[in-house]
């Protein structure tokens, strides 16, 4: 592979980065892991409590490129057809016309979505898997790149729905904002108390300088004893006894994907154990299921991530 791809594709998350970074203050971790699911062309879940920048960072991702973006509202009473659309009969031509719904988008924020029913977050499965949608048996390619971004509030507030075990498959990572330090807030005082900075945004890449990057994200190389150990990590997952349901194939395959990236953004053509140990949380909390022991044991998703690294050695690192 061509340096120059990865160079270019480092400097374009660089600039994503400049921009989201001056509107979420105090948070270069979660930004990175937000622009390496872009240039994996991966989808992101970010779950929080509400207020701490869920909607924001969605929205500032978006902005920062230049290309079309749809956001919806998920709500209990939004239809599965309001987001794939809807075949609309004309008197006129006597034909039905195909409207298409807000997945049409390069970009598509998905907001709260944990507040529709499980019903209506199903009508995005065959978008974010297959990135097409099917409609009175039409099938549509939606356009490249093609990415949700979709905010959701902890399952123990009021008015939610979990999200089926499928749908959170689907995504390739799973972030946390969190509260911001003191110094950062007083920041954000600054920065939001007389004007939202949203609204002096300027995209600094398009789709096309994205694409470029997901083409040289494709061909980092990964070490075979880098894919071993990967691989090793999922599959310490199930055979964990707190687990229920381990990471699936799937979850190796968007792990792998996601560590690409993430060299890209760090500056590198080749993947290192950091990365894979970096991405193991966000690849993988979501995707396991703890046995109800574990749950009664106040064991958490991210416990049984960090047994699975210690688990298994690192390539290449002497072992004491």
């Amino acid at each position: 592979m061509e340096e120059s791809a990865v160079v270019a594709a480092h400097e374009t998350a660089t600039a994503i980065r400049r921009t989201l970074g001056q509107v979420i203050s105090g948070k270069p971790e979660v930004i990175a892991l937000a622009i390496v699911a872009l240039l994996a062309e991966s989808h992101l879940l970010i779950e929080d409590i509400p207020g701490v920048g869920k909607t924001t960072l969605a929205k500032a991702l978006a902005r920062s490129i230049d290309c079309s973006v749809h956001r919806i509202q998920f709500t209990p009473d939004l239809l599965p057809s309001d987001i794939t659309g809807v075949s609309v009969y004309n008197q006129h031509s006597g034909d039905f016309e195909f409207r298409p719904g807000g997945v049409f988008a390069n970009i598509v924020i998905a907001d709260e979505i944990n507040r529709a029913s499980p019903k209506t977050q199903s009508a995005l499965l065959e978008a974010m898997e297959e990135r097409r949608v099917s409609v009175d048996q039409n099938s549509m390619s939606l356009p490249r790149p093609f990415m949700v971004v979709a905010t959701q509030n902890p399952i123990e507030m009021e008015g939610t729905y979990p999200l089926p075990e499928s749908q959170r498959d689907r995504f390739g990572m799973r972030i946390e904002v969190g509260y911001p330090a003191l110094d950062d807030e007083v920041a954000i005082l600054d920065s939001h108390g007389q004007s939202d900075p949203l609204e002096t945004l300027q995209p600094v890449a398009d789709a096309q300088s994205i694409m470029a990057g997901i083409a040289a994200v494709n061909q980092v190389w990964v070490d075979p004893s880098l894919k071993r150990y990967l691989v090793s990590i999922v599959a310490q997952t199930r055979k964990s006894p707190d687990c229920r349901v381990g990471a699936s194939p799937r979850s190796s395959l968007q792990l792998l994907r996601l560590v690409r990236a993430c060299a890209v953004v760090r500056g590198r053509n080749y993947v290192t154990p950091d990365d894979i140990q970096m991405l193991a949380y966000p690849v993988l909390g979501h995707r396991v299921l703890l046995s109800a022991e574990a749950q009664l044991a106040h064991k958490t998703p991210r416990t049984v991530i960090s047994q699975a690294l210690a688990a298994v050695p690192v390539p290449g690192r002497r072992q004491s």
